[in-house]
């Protein structure tokens, strides 16, 4: 009967020590940089919502706004963190058909500005399913390409690769959003690079889409894009047109200095004259009330972040957790280089999000998501730490 009596606490305890063992690879370092972003993030809507005859308290501000989705935000990494990723391998089919689903739904019933179908609202809430799309897809590659790791060579595997984000691509498009479709193509772009695939044939594909961008320069992409995608070129010649958001992006990011104007102090946001200040274009706002020294802070953030994406990629003894934290490092990447460039003006503007620091909620809680799934692969099979 002692024996008997023993050997639960002995099961009990062992499970203890395996859990805690587990969560004790949780990594520490990633959760900050990105907490630390999104409270980037918060100071930008914060100081967005300072109005005449209004504080950013009251409801319904973008700070408001921020703070709730933050919250959701924490809420869903921590579910992600919890969920054992290894059944995303077993449901990836039915992932993909959710994300399917979620962008066919989003052209049925979606809203947003000038006939396109990009919001779809869940009682209260607004939300943008092709965000989390592009997370559903990194899970969706990162298993078939882990899957396929003895055929990495074979034009049919990059082929497959291709084929299966052809039709998430082709619904973004749909919508139109120009700018997310490229995430997509990004996030195929990097994991197959990273993946080990045969150089040759991503030459050889990438040299193909070259050739069809005269095609979709005329027969896909619409006229308002095609005068946002060339503004930059030519800001200077229709400052009251297609170039004015990139005319005022760039006064407000030379007026902020090395050091900014300060909080809630910047000309340009307060005098409301940047259009989608709060979104796509936040980072003008940061560069002129923190200036250059509060931009290179959130650079560094960025690359430390980058570099623990990567270090969780590497440490992972699943091919899987390899290739998804791959496609996550290549999503934030390409945003983060896209987005700025197209409010220095050094880039075409194609509106994409900056992660982390744009208002959003879908975007926000998306981003959760792909760093809580992460954690789940750093806590349940792990290499020995940097």
């Amino acid at each position: 009967m002692g024996i008997i009596r023993a050997e639960p606490a002995r099961v009990t305890d062992w499970a203890a020590k395996s859990v805690g063992a587990a969560w004790r690879a949780f990594d520490l370092q990633l959760a900050t940089y990105a907490v630390l972003m999104a409270a980037i993030g918060l100071v930008m809507a914060y100081t967005n919502s300072v109005e005449i005859g209004s504080t950013p308290l009251e409801a319904g501000t973008t700070f408001t706004r921020g703070l709730m989705w933050a919250a959701i935000a924490v809420v869903a990494f921590i579910g992600a963190t919890s969920f054992d990723y290894h059944w995303l391998k077993t449901l990836a089919w039915p992932v993909y058909a959710v994300q399917l689903g979620l962008l066919v739904l989003t052209l049925a019933i979606g809203v947003g500005l000038g006939g396109s179908a990009r919001w779809v609202s869940v009682g209260p809430f607004t939300f943008q399913f092709s965000e989390l799309a592009k997370i559903l897809m990194i899970v969706v590659l990162a298993n078939y390409l882990s899957s396929h790791q003895a055929k990495l060579d074979s034009l049919s595997t990059i082929l497959g690769a291709c084929v299966l984000v052809g039709p998430p691509l082709a619904l973004v498009m749909l919508q139109p959003d120009l700018g997310t479709s490229l995430v997509f193509a990004a996030i195929l772009s990097g994991m197959l690079w990273m993946s080990g695939a045969s150089l040759k044939w991503l030459a050889a594909l990438g040299a193909l889409v070259i050739a069809m961008i005269p095609i979709a320069w005329t027969y896909i992409l619409r006229d308002y894009q095609k005068e946002r995608l060339t503004a930059f070129l030519s800001t200077d010649k229709d400052i009251q047109g297609a170039g004015y958001q990139l005319y005022q992006s760039q006064i407000a990011i030379g007026s902020g200095g090395w050091v900014g104007k300060g909080l809630t102090n910047g000309t340009q946001a307060q005098g409301d004259f940047l259009p989608v200040q709060t979104t796509d274009f936040v980072f003008a706002i940061l560069a002129e009330e923190l200036g250059f020294f509060g931009a290179m802070v959130l650079f560094g953030l960025f690359v430390l972040l980058l570099w623990r994406i990567l270090v969780a990629a590497w440490r992972s003894r699943d091919p899987f957790g390899t290739l998804f934290g791959a496609g996550l490092a290549s999503m934030i990447l390409f945003q983060l280089v896209v987005n700025v460039g197209m409010v220095m003006g050094i880039m075409p503007i194609t509106g994409i999000p900056l992660p982390f620091v744009t208002h959003g909620g879908a975007s926000l809680v998306s981003m959760s998501i792909g760093l809580g799934i992460l954690q789940s692969i750093n806590i349940r099979q792990t290499r020995a730490e940097w």
